[in-house]
């Protein structure tokens, strides 16, 4: 972990899911991770992950880290939580994000999984990614912001993509529910 801060990859694998978080600059969680995401405290930061199946596509698309997002304030419990699909998410984090990978690019996690200290037995790496943190240490952050940064570019101008292919056809954007 760096500092005083801790480092974790968020894993994020539904489109809808994704597109709210970048969208409204927060992550939300299932109150069965209480317990997980709970240490979670302004300034750690959250390297965003999308899994192969985000974009509903395994065969083509790759699990990619693309954004490196900031905390600004504790998980809290939300009385009305954000739905995707049939799920409940009632926690919720504020982040800052300022760059995004433009859409299809970011490091590609399952070619970096023998270099990360984060999985420690690269035949069964991808069972750390079902929950929605996997904690990083300093040289893992180290690695995943030097493969990272190079290919950032300011959120404005990334973003639209990722809405696009976030929002289903004939669908909305996924909204905070009415307070």
């Amino acid at each position: 972990m760096s500092g005083d801060h801790n480092t974790y990859l968020m894993v994020i694998g539904d489109r809808e899911a994704l597109a709210w978080v970048l969208s409204t600059q927060q992550t939300a969680f299932p109150a069965a991770r209480l317990g997980q995401v709970s240490r979670l405290a302004a300034g750690d930061r959250l390297f965003v992950y999308t899994t192969r199946g985000c974009f509903r596509n395994p065969t083509r698309d790759r699990g990619r880290v693309i954004a490196c997002a900031t905390v600004t304030a504790p998980v809290t419990r939300d009385d009305t939580p954000v739905r995707f699909g049939a799920r409940e998410y009632p926690l919720r984090c504020p982040l800052r994000v300022t760059e995004l990978a433009p859409f299809g690019s970011g490091p590609v996690l399952a070619d970096l999984v023998e270099a990360l200290h984060a999985f420690p037995d690269p035949r069964s790496w991808s069972v750390r990614l079902r929950r929605p943190l996997v904690p990083l240490d300093a040289h893992d952050s180290a690695l995943l912001t030097d493969l990272l940064r190079p290919g950032l570019a300011p959120l404005d101008r990334s973003l639209p993509e990722y809405l696009r292919r976030g929002t289903p056809p004939g669908t909305s954007r996924p909204q905070d529910p009415p307070a």
